[in-house]
C-alpha cells in the first residue's frame, strides 16, 4: 500500500494533519496503536477531564452557590457512576467524531504500532502481532507524550494513579495526595476536591504553575488554599509505598534535611509528561532527538532524514493540543506544497480549574529576563458588574505592553470563563495589535470580556470603573 501521506498517531496534531492532507488532495493513511483515535487528549486526557471538571464544578454549586442566589435545591447527592458514564460519553462522542471524519475525508486507518523501517516505510504490528508494511512519500511523526515517571513512585493505576488512573476512581478518596502542582495535579485534584476528597498537592518548587506569570500564579495559590486544597511546596516526594488501605510517602524538603511519612488513600502522580518516542525505530532511521529526548526538527517539522517531519508533544514547545492541531495544519500544507505557518507567540494556555487561569504571550518574568521594558495595566473582576451579577469576582485581567510601541506582549487572566476571554487577545496578538487598540474595541455591557478592555485601559492608566 502506498501513500502520499503517512501519519503515525491520531492525537490532535495526527487526525488534525491527516484531515487537511487529505483536503489537499493527498492520499492519506493513519497509524493508531489504540482501538479508538484521539490520542491522549480524547481518551484519557483533555476531554474526560473536562467532563468531569464541568460535572463537579455544577455539583459544588448546587451544593454551596444556589442559595445565594435565591435557589433552594437541599444537598445535592453525588452519583459517581452516572458521573463517570457522562465521562465516558463525551469521550465516546468525540473518538467516533474522528473515526467520522477520517472516513468523510477518506483516509484509510491502520491500527497497530507503528515503526519506521527505511525511507518512506513503516511496519504496522497488529494487537495479534501480524505484521503489514505501507509506504509513504513522506512520514509525519505524531505520537504525542507519556506520564513522566518519578523514582520511588511506581504507579498501579490503583493507589498510586496517573491522570488515568484519577479520570476512572470508582469512589471518592478520603484523602487524595497530588504530586506536582502543573496543570494537570491542580485540575484533577480540584474535581475530587469538589468531590468530597481532601487533597494536599506537594510541589518540588516554591511556587504552583511553573513557567506561567508569578503574580497568577500567586494569586492562584491563594484561591485554592480558600477552597480548601492544601499545598506543601518546595518539597520532594522521595518514596510512595501502597499498603492495604492506602499509601504510605516519604516527604523531605527540596533542599535537603529531615524526611516525613504522611499517608494517602489515593496517590496522583502528575510531574508532567515526556515526548513518546519508543519502539519508533527513530534510531535505527537516523531521526536526531534532542537532550529532552524530543524529535529535533527545523522551522518546517522536518526531522534529520529527508521526507520525515514531526510535530505535536514529540517535538520542543508547549505541550498543548491546540498547539498540535496547529502545527498538524501547517506540516500538512507544507508537504502539499503550500505555505504552513504556526505563531508561537500566539498560542493561549488553559489551566481548566475554578476559577480558570488563561494566558497568551510572555509573563512579566520573561519580559524582565529579555530585557524588554514594558507597561502594565490590571483590572480585578471584583469592579464588573458582570462578575457581581454572577458572583464570580474572584481574579483579575492582566494586559502587558510594550513601553515604547505599546504592542501587547502577553495577556494573563484569572476568573471565570477566562479559557474563552483570552481568545480575543490572541486575535489581538495575531495582528501586532496595541492595548490602545484594545481599548478603543468596543465590549458590551454587561459582560465579563469588560475586564479585558479595563485592563488594557489601565496600561495607561485610564480604567474607568477602579
Amino acid at each position: 500500500m502506498s501513500y502520499d501521506l503517512i501519519v503515525i498517531g491520531s492525537g490532535p496534531a495526527g487526525y488534525v494533519c491527516a484531515i487537511r492532507a487529505a483536503q489537499l488532495g493527498l492520499k492519506t493513511a493513519v497509524v493508531e496503536k489504540e482501538k479508538t483515535f484521539g490520542g491522549t487528549c480524547l481518551n484519557i486526557g483533555c476531554i474526560p477531564s473536562k467532563a468531569l471538571l464541568h460535572a463537579s464544578e455544577l455539583f459544588e454549586e448546587a451544593g454551596h452557590g444556589f442559595a445565594a442566589f435565591g435557589i433552594g435545591v437541599g444537598t445535592p447527592k453525588l452519583d459517581l457512576k452516572q458521573m463517570m458514564a457522562h465521562r465516558a460519553e463525551t469521550v465516546a462522542a468525540n473518538v467516533n467524531g474522528v473515526a467520522f471524519l477520517f472516513k468523510k475525508n477518506k483516509i484509510d486507518s491502520h491500527i497497530g504500532t507503528g515503526r519506521l523501517t527505511g525511507p518512506g516505510s513503516v511496519e504496522v504490528t497488529a494487537e495479534d502481532g501480524t505484521k503489514t508494511t505501507i509506504e509513504g512519500k513522506a512520514i509525519v511523526i505524531a505520537t504525542g507524550s507519556e506520564v513522566t515517571p518519578l523514582k520511588g513512585v511506581a504507579i498501579d493505576e490503583k493507589r498510586i494513579v496517573s491522570s488515568t488512573g484519577a479520570l476512572e476512581l470508582d469512589k471518592v478518596p478520603g484523602k487524595l495526595v497530588v504530586i506536582g502542582a502543573g496543570v494537570i495535579g491542580l485540575e484533577l485534584g480540584s474535581v475530587w476536591r469538589r468531590l468530597g476528597a481532601e487533597v494536599e498537592v506537594i510541589e518540588f518548587l516554591d511556587r504552583i504553575l511553573p513557567g506561567m506569570d508569578a503574580e497568577v500564579a500567586k494569586q492562584s495559590l491563594r484561591l485554592f488554599q480558600k477552597q480548601g486544597m492544601s499545598f506543601r511546596l518546595s518539597s520532594k516526594v522521595t518514596g510512595a509505598a501502597p499498603t492495604d488501605t492506602g499509601v504510605t510517602l516519604t516527604v523531605e524538603p527540596a533542599a535537603g534535611g529531615a524526611a516525613e511519612t504522611i499517608t494517602a488513600d489515593i496517590v496522583l502522580l502528575a510531574i508532567g509528561r515526556r515526548p513518546f518516542t519508543a519502539g519508533l525505530g527513530l534510531e535505527e532511521a537516523g531521526v536526531k532527538l534532542d537532550g529532552r529526548g524530543r524529535v529535533e526538527t527545523d522551522a518546517h517539522y522536518r526531522t534529520s532524514v529527508p521526507g520525515i517531519y514531526a510535530i505535536g508533544d514529540v517535538v520542543a514547545g508547549p505541550m498543548l493540543a491546540h498547539k498540535g492541531e496547529d502545527e498538524g495544519m501547517a506540516v500538512a500544507e507544507i508537504i502539499a506544497g503550500k505555505a504552513g505557518h504556526v505563531n508561537y507567540e500566539a498560542i493561549p494556555a488553559v489551566v481548566y480549574t475554578y476559577p480558570e487561569i488563561a494566558s497568551v504571550g510572555r509573563s512579566e518574568e520573561e519580559l524582565k529576563e529579555a530585557g524588554i521594558a514594558y507597561n502594565v495595566g490590571r483590572f480585578p473582576f471584583t469592579a464588573n458588574g458582570r462578575a457581581r451579577a454572577n458572583r464570580t469576582t474572584e481574579g483579575f485581567v492582566k494586559v502587558l505592553a510594550d513601553k515604547e510601541t505599546d504592542r501587547v506582549l502577553g495577556v494573563h487572566i484569572v476568573g471565570a470563563q477566562a479559557g474563552e476571554m483570552i481568545h480575543e487577545a490572541v486575535v489581538l496578538m495575531e495582528f501586532r495589535g496595541s492595548s490602545e487598540d484594545l481599548a478603543r474595541s468596543t465590549h458590551a455591557h454587561p459582560t465579563m470580556s469588560e475586564a479585558v478592555k479595563e485592563a488594557a485601559l489601565a496600561v495607561d492608566k485610564r480604567a474607568i470603573h477602579i
